[in-house]
């Protein structure tokens, strides 16, 4: 559940300055989005991933589709007449991996500011898509972020957040949750000494930070530690965020025959290496290749402690 957008990257051997022009040294153009990234992966991972975001029609709605579909994510589609998914301009060092991203996230067009379905829409939307292992969360697009978590807690489905940066609708997210993953520069405003306890303490179950090459802290009511990552030369980790909580939520469904979801460390370090393997390829796409004629699920299963 969240953001679709269009991502145009460009690699240049050197970021140009004010009023200045480059040539690419390579483009590439796909569907972007936190929440359409992890899709992806979950569904090359082996998973059927529904995509419920807005995505409107027209020329940058097509190439989206068309994308997401050669991927095999089915989209159920929320949006208005007059929406339009925003466009990501994405200019990428080539020495260095720094980047630039413009966008306008979810209000690229005057008639986006408004939720665009009602609230019983979005619950036929949802009861349409029938049991579900797992509901994975972005923070876009509020109204439909918190009638997906209300929906899995109802039914009792695990409810994974992506909160890589704080937004308003996290303090009504993260208590809906029962796994928040957050990155090092999400920042609690009342709780400027951390958010891994404001988390707990809102009733989700884990919480963690990830920090890039750093160690991955997580902890639940009852435990806590670490997680080493990968060291790698990361030629561009643009997505990288994106696939890890795409492959945490697929390691979240990998359920032993007691029922029993794999422990906090496995699922955080099987995220942690297919985002240090995307870093080492260039775009958001090609890297998937890699990965093509793995198991995880089975692979999650036998790394139980």
């Amino acid at each position: 559940m969240g953001l679709a957008t269009l991502d145009i990257i460009q690699r240049v051997s050197e970021l140009p300055g004010r009023n200045a022009k480059a040539t690419a040294l390579r483009q590439d153009v796909a569907g972007g989005g936190p929440a359409l990234n992890a899709a992806v992966l979950f569904a090359r991972l082996g998973g059927k991933a529904t995509l419920v975001t807005r995505l409107g029609h027209g020329s940058i709605s097509t190439v989206i589709r068309e994308d997401l579909a050669s991927h095999g994510v089915i989209v159920a589609d929320l949006a208005g007449a007059r929406y339009q998914p925003a466009v990501s301009t994405i200019t990428i060092d080539d020495a260095t991996g720094d980047r630039q991203i413009v966008s306008t996230d979810a209000q690229s067009a005057p008639g986006n500011r408004a939720g665009s379905a009602a609230a019983g829409d979005i619950g036929s939307v949802l009861e349409s898509l029938g049991r579900a292992d797992v509901v994975h969360l972005d923070g876009h697009h509020p109204d439909l972020q918190v009638a997906a978590a209300r929906w899995g807690r109802d039914l009792g489905i695990p409810r994974v957040l992506d909160a890589g940066r704080w937004k308003l609708v996290m303090a009504e997210l993260v208590p809906l949750s029962t796994d928040v993953i957050c990155s090092a520069d999400f920042a609690v405003p009342s709780h400027p000494e951390g958010p891994m306890q404001w988390i707990l303490d809102g009733g989700a179950a884990l919480a963690a930070v990830t920090a890039g090459p750093s160690p991955i802290e997580w902890r639940t009511h009852l435990r806590e530690g670490s997680v080493a990552v990968e060291q790698i030369h990361a030629v561009d980790t643009l997505g990288a965020g994106d696939f890890f909580h795409g492959a945490y939520s697929l390691a979240r469904t990998a359920l032993d025959g007691a029922g029993q979801a794999p422990d906090p460390a496995t699922s955080l370090g099987f995220a942690a290496r297919l985002a240090a393997l995307k870093c080492t390829v260039p775009g958001t796409r090609e890297w998937l290749g890699l990965i093509a004629g793995e198991k995880p699920l089975d692979h999650l299963r036998t790394e139980r402690p």
